[in-house]
């Protein structure tokens, strides 16, 4: 076993490897640049190297720089985490060449699958079943175009080199293809370093399921099952589960058979994925790649099987046989991950930037019928920033059941509180409990099919109007106790000390008398008694407690007039007023929106790739104005009506905010 490693990684999967290294007794050290001075992985490891500035091309994906911090610290392996240098074969051989030991495959079986052209074929010549498609690279934009029409529409124009969403697009027609093509050779340039890029068939109503494999340097491989990772939005995975609705024994063992037959042709040597794209009709599936590092979604397999990839990892980069067989592993019940992401839901998924002013999750381990587990490289008062990806953490649940594990995620959610910044906690809640994701009915395009015109937040049920209407009460009642002295502390006042008020969620008046006592509040809603018991007190933003005996979590935020609230899928403003007042509250005419049909705004903040239009230029609707990069993400900004441009507000090379205005037309 090695004495010291070092970790070429930064966030949740620095912090995430650092543990099992502690529990095995070795020290680790991390890199870091600029951006992760105060990180949380920093402040955890034993020793962390400073390697350059913020963007990961000057410091992460500079192999000289983490070969001079292994030579500096002594460690004596390298666990490259995902994305960054992890499927570099170039950076595993260097390690090699230095006598610096790689926790992850042989250079060989990188640069077998790394490639996804190459990959395509060695898993043909296994016998993987594979997706019809053009295998060669593609010169240009006219050579996509004559390919995809062979191949027949739609088509998926993908980054040879590849990963984690990025470099990906889908064209129905020739003229997406036309548009698309470029765009793929421009991320996939600038996240990999690689612009060559391949076309194959998009399989309609696809689902996303892979294998986890695992190999030693002695011959040995075996498989954990499978994940499903349907959920997902721009090509990126949100919602991971394991194991998949959709299989059945005799589908998983086929899978699992593929999965090791092309990790047996390449002589594969430690963690790996073998992805797949599955019909939801008749269970067929096809090979789409192999990423020969440890996936994002690695936790749903850990718990369903109590194994630990990164200690097996490990152990076989240390040279270790695997103390497992295939006959050792099983399915021990439902777990289900949530990636908590920097972005906005309500702006089609956009990233959000800034600092975390507030950020907690519920207690990990066992709670009522399920267990959570939380894996994060972030706390209060950190910064996310537009250098990287913009996960926050990965929230995990664990039940006996798929229906328990997903109850044990909407608890979980309603307990999760992120402040600063926009996030997708609620989505993720709405999901939770959408009927047809609870049915397992999903595929790759289910959020695009439940939110056709995007997520603009769920209605409060019923059941949700009362819980709401009782916590805001009790809150409001609370703080006029405190203002009025009626209590030395901030204990409620005896439970005589009762109050009336009218409750407006989504503009529906709800009528609460509220009774304050030592466990919480007795309450009539709409005529009806509830039970509200919760030790909540002014200042947290977290109100946990039981509404009528059954738990609860819920967010709240005190705003001038109103109370900001969030629970599952529901966010919005309450208003808790006396009868009168809310009487003649909702006579009040609503404000009209904000005429910005003469402007391009920014929809997040980032950097202006660049703009596409002149002053005094006429313009038709529909036309390209600029293109907006964040979080290694491109997204081309249209004009909504025709018109002459009057004044330019950015230009190519700027840094813009969310909702600032690039152009006004005349």
């Amino acid at each position: 076993m090695f004495s010291k490693i070092l970790i070429a990684n930064r966030g949740e999967i620095a912090c995430r490897i650092i543990k099992t290294a502690r529990r095995l007794g070795v020290k680790t050290v991390v890199v870091y640049s600029d951006a992760d001075a105060d990180s949380l992985a920093v402040q955890m490891a034993d020793e962390a190297v400073h390697i350059g500035p913020s963007p990961a091309a000057q410091s992460y994906l500079v192999a000289d720089k983490i070969v001079a911090a292994c030579r500096q610290t002594g460690a004596e392996a390298v666990h490259p985490g995902f994305g960054f240098l992890s499927e570099k074969e170039a950076f595993a051989q260097r390690l090699l060449d230095e006598k610096i030991v790689f926790i992850g495959p042989n250079p060989p079986a990188i640069a077998a699958m790394g490639d996804k052209i190459e990959s395509k074929r060695t898993a043909a010549a296994a016998g993987v079943s594979t997706v019809p498609g053009y295998l060669g690279e593609i010169a240009d934009i006219a050579e996509a175009v004559r390919i995809a029409e062979e191949i027949g529409f739609p088509v998926m124009i993908k980054a040879s080199a590849g990963g984690g969403g990025k470099g990906i697009r889908v064209a129905w027609n020739q003229a997406e293809v036309e548009e698309g093509f470029p765009l793929v050779q421009n991320e996939a340039r600038n996240s990999f370093g690689d612009d060559r890029t391949f076309i194959e068939k998009f399989i309609v109503n696809p689902r996303h399921i892979e294998i986890q494999v695992l190999g030693d340097k002695h011959g040995n491989l075996i498989h954990l099952n499978e994940r499903e990772c349907s959920i997902q939005r721009r090509n990126q995975k949100v919602i991971e589960e394991a194991p998949s609705p959709l299989l059945d024994p005799e589908t998983r063992a086929k899978m699992g058979a593929q999965a090791l037959a092309l990790a047996r042709a390449v002589g594969y040597d430690s963690a790996g994925t073998v992805e797949f794209v599955a019909s939801g009709v008749d269970k067929s599936f096809y090979f789409l790649e192999m990423n020969t590092r440890l996936q994002v979604e690695h936790p749903v397999t850990e718990l369903i099987t109590g194994i630990d990839l990164v200690e097996q990892m490990i152990r076989v980069a240390a040279g270790e046989r695997l103390a497992l067989t295939q006959a050792d592993i099983g399915i021990n019940g439902w777990a289900m991950e949530a990636r908590l992401y920097a972005e906005d839901p309500y702006r089609n998924f956009l990233p959000s930037i800034g600092r975390l002013r507030r950020f907690s999750t519920p207690r990990e381990g066992a709670h009522d019928g399920f267990s959570v587990r939380v894996d994060t490289g972030v706390r209060a008062g950190d910064e996310i920033s537009m250098f990287y990806d913009p996960m926050i953490a990965k929230l995990c649940a664990h039940g006996p059941t798929r229906s328990a594990a997903i109850a044990g995620m909407g608890r979980a959610l309603e307990e999760t509180v992120v402040d600063g910044i926009g996030h997708n906690v609620g989505f993720i809640a709405a999901v939770m409990d959408e009927r047809r994701f609870q049915s397992g009915d999903i595929t790759t395009g289910y959020i695009k099919e439940q939110f056709p015109g995007g997520f603009v937040g769920m209605p409060a049920s019923p059941t949700q109007r009362a819980l709401i209407a009782a916590v805001t009460a009790f809150a409001e009642a609370l703080l006029s106790a405190r203002a009025e002295k009626t209590s030395d502390r901030l204990a409620p006042p005896r439970a005589k000390s009762c109050r009336d008020y009218v409750a407006t969620i989504e503009r529906v008046q709800v009528p609460v008398k509220v009774c304050l006592n030592e466990a919480g509040a007795d309450l009539t809603i709409d005529g009806r008694n509830h039970r509200l018991e919760t030790d909540w007190r002014p200042g947290a933003m977290l109100v946990t407690g039981r509404m009528d005996g059954a738990p609860f979590g819920l967010e709240l935020k005190r705003r001038p007039l109103a109370y900001y609230v969030r629970h599952r899928g529901f966010a919005g403003e309450v208003m808790m007023l006396a009868a009168r007042a809310a009487t003649l509250y909702a006579r009040l005419p609503e404000r009209a929106p904000a005429d910005t049909a003469k402007q391009v705004i920014s929809p997040m903040p980032g950097l202006v790739v660049s703009m596409e239009v002149a002053v005094g230029q006429d313009v038709k609707a529909g036309q390209t104005i600029c293109v907006i990069e964040a979080m290694k993400m491109q997204n081309i900004l249209r004009a909504e009506r025709d018109g002459k441009v009057k004044t330019l507000s950015a230009r190519a090379g700027d840094s813009v905010a969310a909702d600032q205005v690039l152009v006004e037309f005349a």
